[in-house]
């Protein structure tokens, strides 16, 4: 893609999935991607959110225009069976931005950094394949490396670097709070994906190329794939 002719939110750093892959035509994802800066600018919002299902972006928020937005044409019908739908996102993604903004600060302490641009992301999602089986991640990271795993099946987080271990006993002291997450990977999350597909079902429900998870970013033209997640 020339970045001459790429929208403005393309412009920012932001996690997005490079690696395309094959996928039968009854199984599909949903997969939402989030990012915070620190060094924001004009081009690029403080935070960014970016929704996905098959690939395709559906919505979009971010720090800027600080309105949750559709994508796709098909999105419109969401609007119309629920009319608070974009004002109820809205406020969850006004929300994130800020618990963003103050984790990436947090870590920025953590790892005895000022100045520069650093990042902080999260990706989750899951998937519903053709053989009736279902799939969910939920990751966050730091400078472009997985920072912290959940581990959906033990209920855990997983902290592959020493500086995710504080953060792990914290979130790992609410069990409460990990099975909600569990519940929404395995239950809320499809019963999303399916509602999508049904609005969207002309351009979605077919045999086609998806997208897989992974870091990506795209900054200033330079694209680097430092990390990919599979759907578990």
């Amino acid at each position: 893609m020339a970045l001459r002719s790429a929208p403005l939110w393309l412009l920012v750093l932001l996690a997005v999935a490079l690696r395309e892959s094959c996928v039968g035509t009854s199984s599909h994802s949903m997969k939402y991607f989030y990012t915070s800066i620190s060094e924001p600018s004009q081009e690029l919002p403080q935070f960014v959110s970016v929704g996905y299902v098959d690939g395709q972006v559906f919505v979009h928020y971010d720090s800027h225009t600080r309105r949750e937005q559709p994508r796709v044409s098909w999105m419109e019908k969401v609007g119309k069976e629920d009319p608070q739908y974009w004002d109820r996102n809205t406020q969850i993604s006004r929300g994130e931005e800020e618990v963003f903004r103050v984790g990436l600060e947090i870590l920025r302490s953590r790892y005895n950094q000022s100045e520069g641009l650093h990042t902080w992301q999260l990706m989750y999602g899951c998937e519903l394949r053709k053989d009736g089986s279902k799939g969910g991640f939920m990751q966050y990271g730091y400078e472009g490396r997985t920072f912290i795993t959940f581990d959906k099946e033990t209920r855990t987080w997983v902290a592959p670097v020493p500086q995710a271990q504080i953060t792990q006993r914290k979130w790992d002291a609410f069990p409460g709070e990990n099975q909600r997450r569990k519940a929404y990977l395995e239950e809320i999350c499809i019963d999303w994906l399916e509602k999508y597909l049904s609005y969207g079902n002309e351009t979605l429900l077919r045999t086609g190329e998806h997208l897989d998870p992974g870091w990506t970013f795209l900054l200033y033209g330079r694209i680097s794939l430092t990390h990919s997640a599979p759907l578990g």
